[in-house]
């Protein structure tokens, strides 16, 4: 039988509400100065789509192959990605884009941002 959902289930995504999570990447893909929190309000279980909201400070991180399809939705600041042939597009707050899995190039954080994310592996 299925538990009727409520207004007990509904969860608010937003920096500082879920549990903390810092993302590891492969050594030497971060800049010096790449951080990042993720606040994970539903999907504990990377396998199956995950999200939350996201904050990070200036910085780069380089991408090989990004692992999973993920929609992103800018809160605050500028962050950048630049694919692999060197093309770079900007984000800002009020915008939303998608990264496909297999995305390949360099995310920059150009300004102290965040966004809310659904990442679908």
């Amino acid at each position: 039988m299925n538990h009727v959902k409520t207004l007990a289930d509904v969860l608010s995504i937003e920096v500082g509400t879920g549990s903390a999570v810092v993302p590891e990447w492969e050594p030497g893909t971060a800049s010096a100065a790449w951080e990042e929190t993720e606040w994970r309000t539903f999907g504990a279980d990377e396998s199956r789509p995950f999200g939350g909201a996201w904050e990070g400070r200036p910085g780069s991180l380089r991408l090989d192959e990004y692992p999973y399809d993920e929609v992103c939705v800018m809160l605050t600041g500028v962050v950048a990605l630049v694919d692999s042939t060197g093309e770079r597009r900007e984000f800002r707050a009020g915008e939303a884009f998608f990264v496909p899995k297999g995305f390949s190039g360099r995310w920059e954080t150009v300004e102290p941002a965040t966004k809310v994310f659904v990442a679908l592996p």
